[in-house]
Protein backbone atom coordinates (compact mmCIF):
# COMPACT_ATOMS: atom_id res chain seq x y z
CA UNK A 1 0.00 0.00 0.00
CA UNK A 2 1.46 2.97 -1.11
CA UNK A 3 0.62 6.96 -0.93
CA UNK A 4 1.76 10.10 -3.08
CA UNK A 5 0.77 13.94 -2.24
CA UNK A 6 0.18 16.75 -4.18
CA UNK A 7 1.00 20.14 -3.36
CA UNK A 8 -0.78 23.26 -3.61
CA UNK A 9 -0.26 26.72 -2.74
CA UNK A 10 3.32 27.86 -1.20
CA UNK A 11 4.77 26.70 1.81
CA UNK A 12 4.90 29.47 4.70
CA UNK A 13 1.20 31.10 3.48
CA UNK A 14 -1.63 30.93 4.16
CA UNK A 15 -3.14 29.02 1.02
CA UNK A 16 -0.41 25.77 1.39
CA UNK A 17 -2.17 22.71 1.52
CA UNK A 18 -0.71 19.05 1.17
CA UNK A 19 -3.55 16.45 -0.47
CA UNK A 20 -2.97 12.91 -0.47
CA UNK A 21 -3.40 10.41 -3.62
CA UNK A 22 -3.68 6.34 -3.57
CA UNK A 23 -1.84 4.16 -5.42
CA UNK A 24 -4.19 4.15 -8.38
CA UNK A 25 -4.32 8.12 -8.27
CA UNK A 26 -7.13 8.46 -6.27
CA UNK A 27 -7.48 11.55 -3.69
CA UNK A 28 -7.88 10.49 -0.30
CA UNK A 29 -8.28 11.26 2.96
CA UNK A 30 -5.38 11.09 5.38
CA UNK A 31 -7.68 10.97 8.20
CA UNK A 32 -10.25 8.46 7.17
CA UNK A 33 -9.09 6.47 4.08
CA UNK A 34 -5.70 5.72 5.31
CA UNK A 35 -5.73 2.28 7.10
CA UNK A 36 -4.76 2.99 10.73
CA UNK A 37 -2.76 -1.19 10.34
CA UNK A 38 -0.23 -1.71 8.41
CA UNK A 39 -0.19 -5.60 9.69
CA UNK A 40 -2.93 -5.92 11.81
CA UNK A 41 -1.45 -9.14 13.03
CA UNK A 42 1.67 -7.61 14.14
CA UNK A 43 0.58 -4.72 15.93
CA UNK A 44 2.36 -2.37 13.41
CA UNK A 45 0.21 0.85 12.89
CA UNK A 46 0.64 3.86 9.68
CA UNK A 47 1.52 6.95 10.91
CA UNK A 48 1.04 10.30 8.73
CA UNK A 49 4.25 12.30 9.25
CA UNK A 50 3.04 16.16 9.71
CA UNK A 51 6.07 17.51 11.07
CA UNK A 52 9.59 16.38 10.08
CA UNK A 53 12.65 16.50 12.79
CA UNK A 54 14.42 19.76 13.36
CA UNK A 55 11.63 21.75 11.98
CA UNK A 56 8.92 24.44 13.85
CA UNK A 57 6.43 24.93 11.12
CA UNK A 58 3.16 23.52 12.96
CA UNK A 59 1.65 21.67 10.24
CA UNK A 60 -1.40 19.33 10.98
CA UNK A 61 -4.25 16.95 9.02
CA UNK A 62 -6.74 19.73 8.27
CA UNK A 63 -9.37 17.52 10.54
CA UNK A 64 -12.54 20.04 9.59
CA UNK A 65 -11.42 20.98 5.62
CA UNK A 66 -12.37 18.39 2.67
CA UNK A 67 -10.23 15.74 2.40
CA UNK A 68 -8.01 17.03 5.28
CA UNK A 69 -4.83 17.91 3.49
CA UNK A 70 -2.17 19.14 5.82
CA UNK A 71 -2.22 22.63 6.03
CA UNK A 72 -0.26 25.08 8.73
CA UNK A 73 -1.75 25.80 11.99
CA UNK A 74 -3.10 29.31 12.18
CA UNK A 75 -3.71 31.28 15.32
CA UNK A 76 -5.14 35.10 14.88
CA UNK A 77 -5.00 34.96 11.10
CA UNK A 78 -1.06 34.02 11.51
CA UNK A 79 0.92 30.98 10.84
CA UNK A 80 1.96 29.00 13.60
CA UNK A 81 6.08 27.96 14.44
CA UNK A 82 6.87 26.35 17.22
CA UNK A 83 9.37 28.50 18.79
CA UNK A 84 12.89 26.80 19.98
CA UNK A 85 12.96 26.54 23.82
CA UNK A 86 16.46 26.06 24.59
CA UNK A 87 17.67 23.15 24.32
CA UNK A 88 15.70 22.41 22.00
CA UNK A 89 15.39 22.57 17.76
CA UNK A 90 11.66 22.90 16.47
CA UNK A 91 10.25 19.16 16.85
CA UNK A 92 12.73 17.07 18.36
CA UNK A 93 11.16 13.58 16.53
CA UNK A 94 9.14 13.27 13.40
CA UNK A 95 5.27 14.22 14.33
CA UNK A 96 2.55 12.93 12.93
CA UNK A 97 -1.14 10.94 13.77
CA UNK A 98 -2.39 7.59 13.13
CA UNK A 99 -5.37 7.31 10.37
CA UNK A 100 -8.73 6.39 11.52
CA UNK A 101 -8.02 7.29 15.23
CA UNK A 102 -9.70 10.58 17.25
CA UNK A 103 -9.78 11.24 20.87
CA UNK A 104 -13.60 12.22 21.12
CA UNK A 105 -14.04 15.25 23.14
CA UNK A 106 -17.39 13.85 24.50
CA UNK A 107 -15.60 10.99 26.32
CA UNK A 108 -13.98 11.70 29.45
CA UNK A 109 -11.18 9.28 29.87
CA UNK A 110 -10.94 7.25 32.95
CA UNK A 111 -7.02 7.70 33.57
CA UNK A 112 -6.42 11.43 32.70
CA UNK A 113 -10.29 12.50 33.87
CA UNK A 114 -10.21 14.37 30.96
CA UNK A 115 -11.55 14.81 27.51
CA UNK A 116 -10.09 14.30 24.54
CA UNK A 117 -9.07 17.10 21.73
CA UNK A 118 -10.63 16.25 18.53
CA UNK A 119 -8.17 15.68 16.58
CA UNK A 120 -6.24 12.04 15.42
CA UNK A 121 -3.94 10.72 18.32
CA UNK A 122 -0.39 12.00 17.75
CA UNK A 123 2.79 9.92 17.28
CA UNK A 124 6.54 11.03 17.83
CA UNK A 125 8.81 9.01 16.17
CA UNK A 126 12.28 8.65 17.07
CA UNK A 127 14.09 6.89 14.61
CA UNK A 128 17.56 8.51 13.02
CA UNK A 129 16.14 9.52 9.88
CA UNK A 130 14.41 13.06 9.09
CA UNK A 131 11.37 12.15 7.40
CA UNK A 132 9.47 14.24 5.02
CA UNK A 133 6.27 15.97 5.51
CA UNK A 134 3.42 13.75 4.02
CA UNK A 135 5.29 10.51 4.38
CA UNK A 136 3.53 7.66 5.61
CA UNK A 137 5.42 5.52 7.38
CA UNK A 138 4.81 2.08 9.01
CA UNK A 139 5.59 2.36 12.68
CA UNK A 140 5.89 -0.13 15.96
CA UNK A 141 4.57 1.39 18.67
CA UNK A 142 6.64 1.58 22.20
CA UNK A 143 4.69 3.40 24.86
CA UNK A 144 2.86 6.63 25.46
CA UNK A 145 2.54 9.91 27.47
CA UNK A 146 -0.85 11.73 28.91
CA UNK A 147 -0.34 15.13 28.36
CA UNK A 148 -3.36 17.34 29.60
CA UNK A 149 -3.38 20.14 27.12
CA UNK A 150 -5.65 23.57 28.58
CA UNK A 151 -7.89 20.63 30.07
CA UNK A 152 -7.76 17.89 27.30
CA UNK A 153 -6.43 14.95 27.16
CA UNK A 154 -3.84 14.72 24.12
CA UNK A 155 -1.92 11.32 23.77
CA UNK A 156 1.50 11.30 22.84
CA UNK A 157 2.64 8.25 21.48
CA UNK A 158 6.04 6.96 21.26
CA UNK A 159 7.12 4.95 18.30
CA UNK A 160 9.80 3.85 15.99
CA UNK A 161 9.71 3.14 11.79
CA UNK A 162 9.91 -0.28 11.41
CA UNK A 163 12.36 0.15 8.70
CA UNK A 164 14.92 2.25 10.70
CA UNK A 165 17.84 -0.11 11.82
CA UNK A 166 17.88 0.82 15.10
CA UNK A 167 13.75 -0.80 14.98
CA UNK A 168 14.55 -4.42 15.77
CA UNK A 169 16.27 -2.93 18.81
CA UNK A 170 13.77 -1.39 20.42
CA UNK A 171 10.54 -2.84 21.59
CA UNK A 172 9.30 -1.10 24.66
CA UNK A 173 9.72 2.05 26.65
CA UNK A 174 11.90 0.85 28.86
CA UNK A 175 14.28 -0.26 25.54
CA UNK A 176 14.11 3.89 24.79
CA UNK A 177 15.58 4.49 28.57
CA UNK A 178 17.98 2.12 28.22
CA UNK A 179 19.46 2.80 24.22
CA UNK A 180 18.15 6.52 23.80
CA UNK A 181 19.06 8.19 27.80
CA UNK A 182 17.72 11.41 28.18
CA UNK A 183 15.60 11.09 24.87
CA UNK A 184 12.09 10.37 27.42
CA UNK A 185 13.11 13.52 29.34
CA UNK A 186 13.71 15.99 26.86
CA UNK A 187 9.95 14.66 25.13
CA UNK A 188 8.33 15.71 28.69
CA UNK A 189 10.27 18.86 28.59
CA UNK A 190 9.67 19.58 24.89
CA UNK A 191 6.13 19.27 25.79
CA UNK A 192 5.81 21.00 28.95
CA UNK A 193 6.96 23.78 27.83
CA UNK A 194 6.74 24.65 24.09
CA UNK A 195 3.73 26.46 24.38
CA UNK A 196 5.32 29.05 27.23
CA UNK A 197 6.92 31.40 24.19
CA UNK A 198 3.00 32.10 23.25
CA UNK A 199 2.46 33.42 27.15
CA UNK A 200 0.66 30.07 27.70
CA UNK A 201 1.18 28.44 31.19
CA UNK A 202 3.13 24.60 31.31
CA UNK A 203 1.27 21.74 29.96
CA UNK A 204 0.55 19.06 32.64
CA UNK A 205 0.74 14.95 32.74
CA UNK A 206 -1.34 12.20 34.00
CA UNK A 207 0.29 9.38 35.94
CA UNK A 208 2.95 12.09 36.90
CA UNK A 209 4.63 12.59 33.45
CA UNK A 210 5.24 8.70 33.76
CA UNK A 211 5.18 7.13 30.00
CA UNK A 212 3.04 4.07 29.94
CA UNK A 213 4.20 1.50 27.90
CA UNK A 214 3.78 -0.83 24.67
CA UNK A 215 0.73 -2.52 25.80
CA UNK A 216 -1.09 0.28 27.51
CA UNK A 217 -0.49 2.54 24.38
CA UNK A 218 -1.52 0.14 21.89
CA UNK A 219 -4.99 -0.19 23.93
CA UNK A 220 -5.48 3.39 24.05
CA UNK A 221 -4.64 3.52 20.03
CA UNK A 222 -7.31 0.96 19.69
CA UNK A 223 -9.99 2.67 21.83
CA UNK A 224 -9.58 5.95 19.65
CA UNK A 225 -9.89 3.77 16.68
CA UNK A 226 -13.52 2.79 18.57
CA UNK A 227 -14.16 6.41 18.28
CA UNK A 228 -13.24 7.08 15.04
CA UNK A 229 -15.41 4.32 13.86
CA UNK A 230 -18.26 5.74 15.81
CA UNK A 231 -17.40 8.96 14.54
CA UNK A 232 -17.69 7.91 10.52
CA UNK A 233 -20.60 5.59 10.83
CA UNK A 234 -22.53 9.00 12.54
CA UNK A 235 -23.21 7.23 15.91
CA UNK A 236 -21.27 10.02 17.65
CA UNK A 237 -21.48 14.00 16.79
CA UNK A 238 -19.12 15.18 14.45
CA UNK A 239 -18.53 18.51 16.19
CA UNK A 240 -17.17 20.41 12.87
CA UNK A 241 -15.20 17.40 11.89
CA UNK A 242 -14.70 16.82 7.92
CA UNK A 243 -15.77 13.21 7.83
CA UNK A 244 -15.87 12.99 3.90
CA UNK A 245 -13.99 10.45 2.59
CA UNK A 246 -13.57 8.18 -0.94
CA UNK A 247 -12.74 4.78 0.21
CA UNK A 248 -14.43 4.08 3.52
CA UNK A 249 -17.98 5.53 3.38
CA UNK A 250 -20.54 3.81 1.35
CA UNK A 251 -22.35 5.71 -1.61
CA UNK A 252 -25.50 6.30 0.72
CA UNK A 253 -23.87 7.65 3.52
CA UNK A 254 -23.17 11.55 3.62
CA UNK A 255 -20.12 11.52 4.06
CA UNK A 256 -18.83 9.29 0.63
CA UNK A 257 -16.73 11.86 -1.60
CA UNK A 258 -16.79 10.77 -5.19
CA UNK A 259 -13.97 11.28 -7.33
CA UNK A 260 -15.31 14.06 -9.25
CA UNK A 261 -16.00 16.08 -5.58
CA UNK A 262 -12.54 15.27 -4.93
CA UNK A 263 -11.05 16.86 -8.00
CA UNK A 264 -12.92 19.75 -7.28
CA UNK A 265 -11.99 20.06 -3.69
CA UNK A 266 -8.34 19.91 -4.49
CA UNK A 267 -8.94 22.01 -8.44
CA UNK A 268 -10.42 24.82 -5.93
CA UNK A 269 -7.14 25.45 -3.90
CA UNK A 270 -4.42 27.42 -5.59
CA UNK A 271 -1.45 26.21 -7.50
CA UNK A 272 1.92 27.30 -6.67
CA UNK A 273 3.23 30.46 -7.52
CA UNK A 274 6.12 28.55 -9.18
CA UNK A 275 4.71 27.27 -12.25
CA UNK A 276 4.07 29.34 -15.07
CA UNK A 277 1.57 30.01 -17.68
CA UNK A 278 2.45 30.42 -21.12
CA UNK A 279 -0.12 32.12 -23.88
CA UNK A 280 0.83 33.14 -27.17
CA UNK A 281 0.65 36.95 -28.27
CA UNK A 282 -1.95 38.45 -30.84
Amino acid sequence: MSFTVEERGNPNTLSYRLFFKNADGKYISPFHDIPMYADESQNIFHVVVEVPRWTNSKMEIATKDPLNPIKQDVKKGNLRYVANVFPHKGYIWNYGAIPQTWEDPGHKDGDTGCCGDNDPIDVCEIGTKVCSRGEVIKVKVLGVLAMIDEGETDWKVMAINVEDPEAKDLNDISDIQRLKPGYLEATVDWFRRYKVPDGKPENQFAFNGEFKDKDFAIETIKSTHGFWKALISEKTNSGGLNCKNTCVSAGDSPFCCSTDEAKAVVGGVSTSLDKWFYYEKN
